[in-house]
């Protein structure tokens, strides 16, 4: 990654969040929202400066959809993303303006606790596989191969629990039960895009199909 484009997520990807919890709240005031911004950028950022240590290729990787990336792939994050980003919006309506949910602080907290979840399986994914990129495709010009170690030693897509602990756990830290209805959303296409990941997987990059079988569980150890 450039410098320009680091300097440009570091300073936008704020601004962007501010944006996404405050004007909707109504407010600046409102101190969860602030507490949950704290939390994300820490936690994030802390990622980020393990990531730069251990397998800093992973921002050139992740940078942008590469050639080749499958169309069927561009059109489920058309619904996932949109519907990830929903997640803020809609629990700053609810839970900093207009009050509908009325959320136990021990929900909220496990919000919290699910968010660092999402977070810190993420970024060990992306320390242990240097093809983990935005978009689904064989990396044939990368020599892409099976990655078996780390969380890919439980399960065959670990970043996508990640995602799911993200989804859920912004809406609750956020104090919002409707917040959780984007985060459904995003959380089904996403569970049927593993499915689909995982049957090309099978299929075109070489020693997978012998991977999953070594390691049976696609997101969930002992479920699915």
């Amino acid at each position: 990654m450039s410098r320009s484009k680091a300097v440009a997520y570091a300073i936008g990807l704020p601004l962007a969040l501010l944006g996404l919890i405050f004007l909707p709240a109504g407010t600046i005031a409102w101190w969860p929202g602030w507490i949950f911004l704290a939390v994300l950028i820490l936690g994030f950022g802390a990622s980020a400066l393990v990531l730069a240590r251990v397998n800093p290729i992973i921002y050139r990787a992740r940078s942008r959809f590469q050639a080749g990336t499958k169309s069927w792939d561009k059109a489920l994050l058309a619904v996932i993303l949109p519907a990830m980003v929903a997640v803020l919006p809609v629990a700053a309506l609810d839970a900093g303006r207009f009050h509908w949910s009325t959320v136990p602080a021990w929900v909220v907290l496990s919000g919290y606790v699910a968010v660092l979840a999402g977070i810190a399986v993420t970024a060990w994914a992306q320390a242990v596989n240097p093809f983990f990129e935005p978009g689904v495709r064989i990396q044939s010009e990368r020599h892409q191969r099976v990655i078996d170690t780390g969380p890919y030693r439980f399960m065959r897509h670990p970043g996508y629990i990640a995602a799911l602990l993200l989804f859920f756990g912004m809406a609750l830290a956020l104090g919002s039960f409707w917040a959780l209805i984007p985060a459904a959303l995003a959380a089904a296409i996403l569970v049927l895009r593993t499915s689909w990941e995982d049957r090309l997987l099978r299929v075109e990059l070489p020693g997978y199909d012998d991977y999953s079988r070594r390691v049976r569980w696609r997101l969930v150890p002992g479920i699915w």
